[in-house]
């Protein structure tokens, strides 16, 4: 399908969306398409980034990133404090959980060579291992919901939110002394020659930017991708007649059973990652293909699966993704976002040596 096809299908979809769901979804569909589109036009991979600082000491893509959550929060964090009703931030409890989690994440996304929205966008793409694990990753999601509350007697405190602790410019110096910090000490690891500025990921890193607080004033909620995947399953799961969400301690909230008895469409996040799947597609189908799957072997083909699976099921233990948990939850002031980032690292670090041993 080329692109004006493909234009034309995700207009319907929208004006659909106005007529039969709601405003606000159809416009939260298009900051998908445009989130889809500078990540997969920018190649703006958080998975990537890292591995290049690791392996590489390459540290370009990892200061977009540590851009992207600053542009975010000097934003978000106002926003914030002066709707408190209205928005709300991304807010995850440090406990146990979180600890295994956020390491367990990282190491799988190097295995998978994609986080949450790395796969999303890759699927749409068109790349063969990331197709694949789309729908594993969506299961160990919901498997890893439904065990959340378990994981979380292990120990767990109240979530710490900076914006309600501190203020909102108190709470955003904290933030931007602390990505500075990050900063510093990647410039320091790879040396002041190595070139740390990338027009093409600048660019997409202000973008993001601009999408991810347009998420939250329109959404009311910080952008995630995780939970609808999780979501996805357990529709599939109740409508079947394997899961009771009535006895189960995650789905049986009050706002997670409304959203399992609604459209899809009504949830938010579930309409973003459609989204982002839309715009990935659309840049996709202006590019010749150069994906590396194919020359997978079948034992790597099995890492990536099972790396896929762990990548649904650490997410919901980590309360969110690179998306969710690092630049949501860093941005809009979470504490839990500052745990899950060393953490994610050293998980990456692992999950580096892994894939060398198995050769891709």
């Amino acid at each position: 399908m080329n692109r004006t096809s493909l234009a034309a299908a995700m207009a319907a979809f929208f004006l659909a969306l106005v007529w039969f769901v709601s405003m606000r979804q159809a416009v939260l569909f298009l900051v998908g398409v445009g989130m889809g589109g500078v990540l997969a036009g920018a190649r703006f991979g958080f998975t990537t980034g890292w591995r290049r600082l690791i392996e590489q000491r390459d540290p370009r893509g990892v200061m977009a990133q540590l851009f992207l959550m600053a542009l975010a929060a000097a934003v978000s964090m106002p926003l914030l404090a002066a709707f408190p009703h209205d928005l709300g931030a991304a807010l995850g409890p440090p406990s146990i959980s979180l600890v295994v989690g956020a390491f367990v994440f990282g190491a799988a996304m190097q295995m998978a060579d994609g986080c949450g929205s790395g796969t999303l966008y890759k699927a749409g793409l068109g790349i063969p291992l990331n197709m694949a694990i789309l729908p594993v990753f969506a299961l160990g999601s919901f498997l890893g919901s439904a065990q959340l509350e378990q994981w979380l007697t292990l120990g767990a405190v109240a979530p710490v939110g900076l914006v309600g602790r501190f203020g909102p410019w108190e709470a955003l110096g904290l933030t931007c002394l602390g990505l500075a910090i990050l900063g510093a000490a990647a410039r320091l690891w790879c040396g002041k020659a190595k070139p740390w500025f990338d027009r093409r990921l600048f660019i997409g890193a202000v973008l993001l930017a601009l999408l991810a607080v347009l998420n939250l004033a329109i959404a009311g909620q910080p952008w995630g991708v995780v939970y609808g995947f999780g979501l996805w399953v357990a529709k599939i799961a109740v409508a079947t007649g394997v899961f009771d969400p009535a006895a189960n301690p995650f789905w049986s909230q009050p706002v997670n059973l409304t959203t399992l008895s609604q459209s899809v469409f009504l949830d938010v996040t579930s309409i973003t990652n459609i989204g982002i799947l839309a715009g990935a597609l659309w840049i996709a189908a202006g590019q010749a293909s150069t994906s590396a799957s194919a020359s997978l072997t079948a034992r790597q083909w099995t890492v990536g699966i099972i790396a896929g699976f762990l990548l649904g099921y650490s997410s919901r233990l980590a309360f969110g993704c690179n998306i969710g948990a690092m630049v949501s939850g860093i941005s809009t002031g979470s504490v839990h976002g500052w745990i899950w980032v060393p953490l994610a690292f050293c998980g990456s670090v692992l999950g580096l040596r892994i894939r060398r041993h198995f050769g891709y």
